[in-house]
């Protein structure tokens, strides 16, 4: 291909155009150049029928060899995006913008993004204490010791050496005997509970949930088209007695060992109460435990899961102890279920990726994972106090703490206050982000007083500045309604 070395182009445009390449990046500089003129055209910024540099000009600008920018220009054309014809200019091809010049315009003028003073968001943990450096080395020692037949569909129960650790993991930790046959590995806890309504709720079927709940894990059964059933919860979780059998559910999802958003845990009465109702309705109770391994006084509450396997379905997740993104979470399935999950599982997504699947099964095994728990517990501890001390400074008797036992947030009631949507918006005017208990309400009206916040990723400083900025937002909020 041939390129024309008109140099007839307006200075605006140049100016317009001209991309930037950073030599540090792995990425080759051909690609950074394609991919940013790809950019500029899809959002219009660079108009249909619009001419480019010559290739010697972009270079010389960019101080690359020509080489180099006929690549890019050669992958833009390949790819439909320019157009150039013998002795005439390489021009932006018809219709191949995404949006028009006027609304790239538009963006270009939007307001940058609002500063954030205080983020109390739940359910983060800090990701700067986690071992980084040994979780690398792990990830490159299982491309290592995998073999071929690792490399291909190995089927919708996981890897079977974490699920080994998990079942392992679980008896030290929770005190509860599990066969690793009844472990299957799953993309983190919503996908668990994505499969679990498709194979119990076909068809419309009916949940039974907490209320206060997860806003989260609402909207995942919903879109799942399940109805929800709701059942109050207090500081002690579900209210078990208010079960009166005519609830004609397929299964009950419930979050026992620390309730959210509440934060209580379920008594020994409840739960039995809950697996009673479960045998004489031939339902399933999904326990969702998501954090209990940061209970700061004594030792993880053991799981519903004890009481009758048979009834209750365990749904485990990693994104606390480890980090989000590995999305890799776990179920401990009654026998009856297991072959229609496989199933379901075959042709939901298949499998979990095998890399991360063998470097947590050692992460488990060398026992790393209890040692970074034990660590983090501690720390999560201090931060926890440190937001109750700043609360109560700022609040004095009207702040009154629930659910602080264990996890990574905390609700909090601030009597003679009230806390609505319009209070959150009006906080997030003001740079802090926080959680109304109401937000997370199925039924309106009953957690008024009530806020949500997340701190296990913050820094105390940063609690100590939050509670103050909160604070002024709820005296501020209040003079202006």
């Amino acid at each position: 291909m041939k390129y024309p070395m008109n140099d007839q182009i307006n200075h605006t445009s140049k100016a317009k155009m001209l991309p930037s390449i950073d030599r540090g990046l792995a990425e080759p500089i051909c690609r950074q150049i394609y991919k940013q003129l790809k950019e500029q055209i899809l959002s219009g910024e660079l108009a249909q029928g619009e001419a480019l540099f010559s290739t010697r000009q972009l270079a010389s600008d960019l101080g690359v060899s020509r080489s180099t920018v006929v690549e890019a220009y050669d992958m833009l054309l390949a790819e439909g995006f320019l157009e150039s014809r013998q002795g005439s200019q390489t021009v932006v091809a018809q219709g191949v913008a995404l949006i028009s010049t006027k609304e790239a315009v538009i963006r270009q003028e939007k307001k940058p993004r609002r500063q954030i003073n205080a983020d109390f968001t739940t359910g983060r943990p800090d990701l700067k204490q986690f071992p980084h450096a040994q979780w690398i080395r792990l990830l490159h020692q299982a491309a290592q010791d995998l073999q071929p037949d690792d490399y291909g569909y190995t089927g919708p129960k996981g890897y079977m050496p974490l699920r080994t650790e998990i079942a392992d993991w679980l008896s030290r930790g929770r005190g509860v005997a599990v066969n690793a046959e009844d472990v299957f590995i799953t993309a983190g806890a919503t996908h668990a509970l994505r499969v679990l309504a498709d194979l119990l709720c076909a068809n419309h079927g009916r949940v039974i949930m907490e209320d206060p709940c997860h806003k989260g894990l609402y909207d995942t059964l919903t879109t799942c088209n399940c109805e929800i059933v709701p059942i109050p919860a207090d500081d002690h979780g579900i209210r078990a007695d208010l079960l009166t059998g005519q609830e004609r559910a397929q299964m009950v999802y419930i979050t026992p060992s620390h309730q959210f958003p509440l934060g209580g845990i379920l008594p020994a009465s409840r739960r039995a109460s809950l697996v009673r109702y479960a045998r004489e309705q031939e339902i399933y109770l999904v326990e969702d435990d998501y954090d209990s391994e940061f209970r700061f006084s004594g030792s993880p509450i053991s799981p519903l899961y004890a009481l009758d396997p048979q009834r209750v379905i365990y749904i485990g997740t990693f994104s606390k102890t480890v980090f989000p993104a590995l999305r890799i979470g776990f179920v401990l399935l009654p026998k009856e279920l297991q072959k229609k999950w496989c199933y379901l599982r075959t042709h939901h997504d298949v499998q979990n990726p095998m890399f991360e699947q063998a470097a947590l099964a050692e992460f488990l095994r060398t026992r790393a994972l209890d040692r970074h728990v034990r660590t983090m517990r501690n720390r999560y501890a201090r931060r926890r106090q440190g937001l109750v001390d700043a609360l109560r400074e700022q609040f004095g008797e009207q702040c009154v703490i629930c659910g602080d036992a264990s996890g990574l947030h905390l609700a909090v009631r601030i009597t003679g206050h009230r806390f609505d949507d319009g209070f959150q918006s009006f906080c997030l005017s003001r740079g802090v982000i926080v959680s109304t208990m109401e937000s997370h309400c199925i039924v309106k009206g009953e957690h008024l007083d009530q806020l949500l916040l997340g701190y296990g990723h913050m820094e105390p400083e940063e609690i100590a500045k939050g509670v103050r900025l909160l604070a002024e937002c709820v005296r501020d909020y209040e003079a202006s309604n």
